[in-house]
C-alpha cells in the first residue's frame, strides 16, 4: 500500500487547521513539522480536486507551497517515534505513547499509540475537552464519546471513575487503533462502535455527552446529542474556533440549553452545555 505524501509549508498558525482540512478529504496521518505539516493519503484514496480546493482556499493566507512525493509501506510507528512527544496538563494528566517513560508523580497516566495527529492531545481541541473533564465529576456516570479518534476522551472519563462508556466513530483506522488504545490502558471491556451516530444509535441516556468533531457537523447533530443527555446530563463540544461559538450557543439555546463554561487554546475553543 503506497502513501502520498504532501510537505506542506505555512505559516505556524495554520497547521492546525490545514490538519482538521485535509482530513475531512480523506488524508489519514499527519506529522506537524517546523516548517508546517507533512500529509499523507493511500494513493487509491487520493481525490486531487478535493485536495486542491482546500489548498487553494488557505494559498495567500497561510503563505502555502508544498512538495509531492511517494512513501511505499511506511512504518508509522517508527515515523511517530521521531517526532511524538508527551503532552501534560500540569501534574494531573500525562498523555504518552508507549515508548515515553511513566511519571509517577502524574495522578492520571494515559497511553497512545496515535495511527493520525487528531486525538493525541496535540491538537487544542483534545487538550482543551481533556481540562474540562478534569472538573467535572465522572464516578460511577455514564459517558458517550461522539468521534472518538484515537480514544483519549473515553479513556480519561475510564480513568476518572465513569461505571459506563461509549465510544464510536465514522473512520475504521481510528475505530482499530482506539480500541487499541483501550486495550493499552485497561478498558477491556469498552469496544470502539463503527459509523454516524445516527448508524450506531446510542441507548443512552447520558450522564456526560462529548463530541470533538466539527463546526457544521456540531450543528447538524446537536438535536441527537440533546436527546443522548440525562436531565442533569452536560454535553461538551469542540472543533471550532472561538468565533464559532454564537452560533453554537443560538443553536443550543434554541433546543433548550444553557451555554456553561467556556476553554479556549490558539483561537480553538471548547464548551460546555447544562439544560435551561
Amino acid at each position: 500500500m503506497d502513501y502520498l505524501e504532501f510537505k506542506i509549508t505555512c505559516k505556524k498558525e495554520f497547521s492546525e487547521i490545514l490538519i482538521a482540512e485535509l482530513a475531512e478529504v480523506g488524508f489519514d496521518s499527519f506529522l506537524e513539522t517546523d516548517a508546517g505539516v507533512e500529509a499523507y493519503i493511500q494513493e487509491e484514496l487520493f481525490d486531487r480536486a478535493s485536495y486542491t480546493e482546500v489548498i487553494e482556499q488557505y494559498q495567500e493566507l497561510a503563505e502555502i507551497s508544498v512538495e509531492e512525493g511517494k512513501m511505499p509501506k511506511v512504518n508509522w510507528n517508527e515515523e511517530w517515534e521521531k517526532h511524538y512527544d508527551p503532552i501534560s496538563i500540569g501534574n494531573e494528566v500525562l498523555v504518552r505513547a508507549s515508548f515515553h517513560p511513566a511519571n509517577p508523580e502524574v495522578k492520571y497516566d494515559i497511553l497512545i499509540n496515535p495511527k493520525m495527529s487528531f486525538g493525541t492531545g496535540h491538537h487544542a481541541t483534545t487538550y482543551l475537552m481533556l481540562r474540562h473533564q478534569l472538573e467535572i465529576d465522572h464516578m460511577g456516570k455514564s459517558m458517550i464519546d461522539i468521534g472518538s479518534g484515537t480514544g483519549i476522551l473515553a479513556i480519561m472519563a475510564h480513568k476518572l471513575g465513569a461505571a459506563t462508556i461509549e465510544a464510536f466513530d465514522i473512520d475504521n483506522w481510528c475505530v482499530e487503533n482506539g480500541n487499541e488504545n483501550f486495550e493499552l490502558n485497561g478498558m477491556t471491556e469498552v469496544k470502539m462502535g463503527h459509523g454516524t451516530i445516527l448508524e450506531v444509535n446510542p441507548s443512552g441516556p447520558f450522564d456526560i455527552v462529548m463530541a470533538n468533531i466539527n463546526k457544521n457537523v456540531l450543528l447538524d447533530e446537536m438535536e441527537v446529542y440533546v436527546k443522548l443527555m440525562k436531565p442533569e446530563g452536560t454535553l461538551f463540544l469542540s472543533g471550532f474556533y472561538e468565533q464559532d461559538v454564537p452560533d453554537l450557543q443560538y443553536r443550543g439555546e434554541s433546543l433548550g440549553l444553557k451555554l456553561g463554561h467556556q476553554k479556549s487554546k490558539d483561537n480553538w475553543a471548547a464548551i460546555a452545555f447544562t439544560r435551561k
